[in-house]
C-alpha cells in the first residue's frame, strides 16, 4: 500500500501545534505556528530537505525521477517529493518529520509548541 495525501496530512496535524491552512485557494499546506513545514499535494509533498540547495540536492541525486527542487524556494533546501515513487513511504514521513523540526528549531522559543522536543 502506498501512503496517499490524506495520510500525509494527517500524519503532518498529529505533530504538536500543527495545523491545516490553505494560504492561496487549492493549496493545502501544514504549519507550526505561523510557518509552513509541508505543502501537500494528492501526489506529492514540498518540504524542507536542507539548510541549503547543496544539502538539499543529496535527495534530489538520490532520486532523481522522484524528488526535485521546489519552484520559487528550492534556492532555500526546499524539494517537491513525489507519492508513489521510489521514495519508501517510511523514508518520506523521515523527511516531514525532519522538515518540520527544522522549522520548529527556527521559531523563537516563545512560539514552540508545547511536546516538542527537538533532536
Amino acid at each position: 500500500m502506498r501512503l496517499t495525501g490524506k495520510e500525509l496530512l494527517e500524519h503532518c496535524l498529529a505533530k504538536p501545534g500543527a495545523w491545516q491552512d490553505e494560504p492561496w485557494e487549492g493549496d493545502v499546506v501544514a504549519k507550526v505556528s505561523e510557518k509552513i513545514f509541508a505543502f501537500l499535494g494528492d501526489e506529492s509533498v514540498g518540504i524542507k530537505c536542507g539548510a541549503n540547495r547543496d544539502e538539499a540536492d543529496e535527495l534530489v541525486n538520490a532520486y532523481p525521477d522522484d524528488v526535485g527542487k521546489m519552484a520559487y524556494i528550492g534556492r532555500s533546501g526546499w524539494n517537491t517529493v513525489r507519492l508513489g515513487g521510489a521514495v519508501p513511504d517510511d523514508e518520506i514521513l523521515e523527511l516531514v518529520d525532519a522538515s518540520y523540526t527544522t522549522v520548529v528549531g527556527k521559531l523563537p522559543k516563545s512560539r514552540r509548541p508545547p511536546g516538542h522536543t527537538t533532536q
